[in-house]
């Protein structure tokens, strides 16, 4: 990309960690900003866990846990277990080296630091050089209806293993909430806005949700692309499928692209997915069809080129 351009990447989950790493590799820190689902942050043990942001934050700095993309590669669980032994719970699972973080992000809060500036010391520690920006600073949390009642995102996520049928999702707070300044600057400043492959419902709509979000995107002269998190009828991973079915939204990237509506200029779109290149283009809709899949650092990287050199090649 061209000195002056600016890519703002929408994300949260494992999925969206994977396209960070891959724009990261190629774009300087000046030309990439990265927002993040805060809506499944939870406190547990008396510590602030922020979830999806330490998701992309070790996945950028090169630790993540390369079998389960969270977590950090090689981390142990001797306090987990020690917790577990003194009739703590355990269902969420917690690493040494990950407790650290959690510890520390926990300190900075009570001392007076936002969510922004914590996460922005994590990662200068870690190595993670791009922006990585909380959607707010501000407390908002995802609760999924079910028919046993109201679960929060990490008893629905974690421990349940999403199985309770979504019969709605809210995302409690984010009325009251407000963007991070810093984000609010990106997206205004954006040539670029790419939906990662992330969770619609789960991972983006919580972000959206922030007064003001949705309008700047919606506002943005930039193109405003989205990322398939569906291949072939299918979630690469999660229950991305199984919770937009039960919000009646079809799952395939026809179903994602009208739920996002007119947020959205363009669209990528798995090889597998190819026939619905014609429904999409008939949303309005410009498509490209490329290998959305990530299993290695290469698959990150050539997906993130393939969508910048898309970008710059047609008027999306």
């Amino acid at each position: 990309m061209t000195t002056g351009q600016h890519v703002v990447l929408l994300v949260g989950g494992v999925g969206g960690a994977k396209l960070a790493y891959g724009l990261a590799e190629l774009l300087p820190p000046n030309q990439l900003s990265i927002v993040v689902n805060t809506a499944d942050d939870f406190e547990l043990h008396g510590l602030h866990i922020s979830p999806d942001v330490d998701t992309v934050m070790y996945t950028l700095a090169g630790v993540a846990n390369p079998q389960t993309g969270w977590g950090i590669a090689g981390d142990t669980f001797v306090a987990r277990e020690a917790l577990a032994r003194l009739g703590q719970p355990d269902w969420f699972l917690l690493g040494d080296q990950d407790l650290a973080t959690h510890i520390t992000r926990t300190d900075m809060l009570r001392e007076g630091h936002t969510l922004t500036e914590v996460t922005a010391h994590l990662c200068a520690q870690f190595g993670a050089r791009h922006p990585l920006l909380p959607m707010t600073d501000h407390p908002v949390a995802t609760i999924v209806e079910t028919p046993e009642g109201d679960l929060s995102f990490q008893e629905y996520f974690v421990r349940r293993r999403w199985q309770p049928q979504a019969l709605g999702v809210r995302y409690q707070g984010a009325a009251e909430a407000e963007p991070g300044v810093a984000v609010a600057e990106a997206l205004d400043k954006a040539t670029l806005i790419v939906f990662g492959p992330s969770n619609p419902i789960l991972s983006i709509e919580p972000l959206l949700a922030v007064p003001g979000l949705r309008a700047r995107v919606a506002a943005s002269p930039a193109p405003r692309v989205a990322v398939s998190p569906i291949i072939g009828g299918r979630a690469v991973k999660g229950p991305a499928a199984k919770i937009m079915a039960e919000q009646n939204i079809e799952v395939s990237p026809v179903g994602v692209a009208a739920h996002y509506g007119d947020l959205l200029t363009g669209m990528v779109i798995d090889k597998k997915d190819r026939a619905l290149s014609n429904p999409l283009e008939q949303m309005g809709l410009r498509v490209a069809v490329r290998q959305t899949l990530m299993t290695t650092s290469e698959d990150k990287i050539s997906l993130a080129r393939e969508l910048l050199t898309w970008i710059e090649s047609v008027a999306v």
